[in-house]
């Protein structure tokens, strides 16, 4: 089959691959949507350290169900043609300290999808079963892909946060992430200013219901009670924390982040203001976020590219031309 496969620094390149076999536990599916996460373009330029040569990028799938392989304990079987959901998170070791106690994306033997092992940027994914989500078959592919990571991610970064009901919450950067997230922020009763330096982003903000939105590192026109920080830059840190009213935390919710500049005590985190990071998932922030998606029909935007232009794709989501989410659909070259 044909597949997009990760090349020298930077670049996107296709390739003739063999076809996945699913082994225990484990399910091939046919992909019908790929997200175009950020994430993907930190492991094709390098701010993630290599795990795989020539890894099929992609950890945003929606597929159905081809067939699966042998069964092992506490999985149960899937039917062909069951529409699942394949995550970054991949596998952990459900033993350690941190699997034990709950905090499963702490885990030192995690593994990630589009990272460890082939993604979804190809014609078929072999994915483990106990880590896929079942998914609505009324939704198109499209729509769904981007909760699979930037809903999943946001909502675990929200979490972070600490917001309080009804609070006051800024978002910095407004894309595929930021876009659910503020959806999911307001579902829950939340005032939401969004800082963001595209002008469209800002423009999708307002049309979503956020009560403001100004530039990148705009003073936001109240204090906030909790703050989450999508680009990936880590100059926005100080505006952000000086943003907080007392108490408050900024929760940085991506896997990458520029080296963030000298700090001033008293300016920046005095009055227990504070910045904590989000690292991967649970599966239960998976299982939660999807609920709250079912349940609320969040506006989705997506920007569809057929899986032959994922390299155009990767492109626009650098130059900032996307607005709301991108997403390979279709599975030819």
């Amino acid at each position: 089959m044909r597949a997009w496969r990760v090349g020298a620094p930077g670049r996107l390149e296709t390739a003739e691959v063999s076809g996945p076999e699913p082994g225990p536990g484990e399910a091939l599916l046919h992909v019908e949507a790929c997200g175009v996460c950020r994430t993907d373009l930190h492991v094709l330029d390098r701010e993630l350290p290599p795990h795989r040569p020539r890894v099929v990028p992609g950890h945003e799938v929606v597929g159905r169900v081809l067939r699966s392989g042998p069964a092992v304990r506490g999985v149960g079987p899937v039917a062909d043609g069951a529409r699942l959901g394949v995550p970054w998170l991949r596998s952990t070791c459900g033993v350690c300290r941190w699997c034990r106690r709950g905090q499963e994306n702490l885990c030192p033997a995690s593994r990630y999808t589009g990272w460890d092992e082939d993604g979804g940027y190809a014609e078929q994914v072999v994915a483990p079963l106990a880590y896929c989500y079942p998914l609505p078959d009324d939704r198109p592919a499209a729509e769904l892909a981007p909760l699979l990571c930037a809903g999943i991610i946001g909502y675990r970064a929200l979490q972070r946060s600490r917001l309080p009901d009804g609070g006051r919450l800024g978002i910095y950067g407004f894309g595929a992430s930021a876009h659910i997230t503020a959806q999911v922020a307001m579902a829950c009763g939340a005032t939401v200013h969004v800082m963001t330096r595209a002008r469209a982003a800002r423009e999708l903000a307002l049309e979503l219901g956020c009560a403001s939105a100004q530039g990148a590192a705009d003073p936001p026109p109240e204090p906030l009670d909790a703050a989450v920080l999508f680009a990936p830059v880590g100059d926005l840190v100080l505006p952000a924390l000086e943003a907080l009213d007392a108490g408050a935390l900024l929760s940085v919710a991506g896997i990458h982040l520029s080296d963030l500049p000298s700090l001033s005590y008293e300016r920046h985190l005095f009055r227990e203001r504070g910045i904590v990071s989000t690292t991967a998932n649970t599966r239960e922030d998976g299982r939660a976020l999807l609920a709250l998606a079912a349940e609320h029909r969040f506006d989705l935007r997506v920007q569809p590219y057929p899986l032959a232009r994922a390299d155009e794709a990767l492109a626009d989501l650098r130059a900032d031309r996307v607005t709301g989410a991108a997403v390979l659909v279709g599975d030819r070259f």
